[in-house]
């Protein structure tokens, strides 16, 4: 965005999200100034740019949440439309070096650009850009992706850094040996927070739902939806809290035997409950 004229001597723009002047006059002419004189606060076209900027920050909070929303989920993306919002800025900080996949699900590659005829340029795990063409392309989670370890230090390699947290997401693999009736983790349960609220506020900050007692995150996972929950307290509870276990449930709110938890819902259920069991108050001198 250009610099628009605001009264008399001096243009505003936006600048690194923040609404800038600079004098058109004088021998500050051309020049951008430290601070925004008292003259232009109030100025229709200073609000204008301010409400705008505003925009700009919850739509750029809106694409990365869909993305991570397509990751997570490792739903099928049109490339068609991968190539149509590429050049809107906040959607290509989202889409960029992310790992894609296309027609060949072994051939994983680092997104970094879309031409408007649906062609996809991808930095291979061999270090060559191709190009792709394929109908629809997965961003997958790192809990599918073969080889995680190789692809991380490959990414750092290239400098990657992601504006959707994916390869590296902290991951769980579901173990082999759980009981066949068991359908409650524990390993994260009995953190303390001061409050319910407290607790409740930590989940909502984290992105995770506050329902009645219970975060909870909603994951896609092998064609069906299941809900991973974690008691977090009676709601205006005002005393001190702990977490509580960790269950998912599918579309039917019947209790999952943990054999059943397909591994991206564990995976994201145990992140969830790690994330919330970080944010424990811990008496001085005990251990972490």
């Amino acid at each position: 965005m250009g610099w628009l004229s605001a009264g008399d001597g001096y243009e505003i723009a936006l600048v690194d999200g923040r609404v800038a002047a600079r004098a058109t006059a004088g021998r500050a002419a051309g020049r951008q100034l430290k601070s925004l004189p008292r003259a232009l606060r109030d100025h229709p076209e200073g609000d204008r740019l301010r409400r705008f900027a505003e925009w700009l920050d919850r739509h750029a909070t809106a694409c990365v949440a869909q993305v991570d929303s397509w990751m997570v989920s490792s739903l099928p993306v049109p490339t068609g439309l991968l190539a149509r919002v590429w050049p809107d800025e906040a959607w290509q900080s989202a889409l960029r070096d992310l790992a894609v996949v296309g027609d060949d699900p072994d051939e994983v590659g680092f997104l970094r650009g879309a031409t408007e005829d649906g062609e996809l340029r991808v930095v291979n795990l061999d270090g060559e850009t191709v190009r792709l063409s394929p109908l629809t392309v997965t961003l997958p989670h790192p809990v599918l992706l073969p080889d995680l370890d190789d692809i991380r230090e490959f990414a750092a390699e290239l400098g990657i850094v992601q504006g959707v947290e994916q390869i590296h997401r902290a991951t769980w693999q579901r173990p082999e040996d759980l009981d066949a009736k068991a359908t409650e983790i524990r390993e994260f349960s009995g953190g303390s927070f001061r409050s319910r609220f407290a607790l409740a506020a930590r989940a909502s900050s984290l992105g995770y739902r506050v329902s009645g007692g219970y975060a909870t995150a909603r994951v896609r996972d092998g064609g069906r939806t299941v809900e991973a929950s974690v008691w977090i307290g009676e709601p205006y509870w005002e005393d001190t809290v702990e977490t509580g276990g960790l269950t998912w449930h599918d579309h039917n709110s019947r209790a999952l035997p943990l054999r059943e938890v397909g591994p991206v819902a564990w995976s994201e259920g145990m992140r969830m409950a790690a994330a919330l069991y970080a944010g424990r108050t811990i008496e001085e001198g005990k251990n972490a």
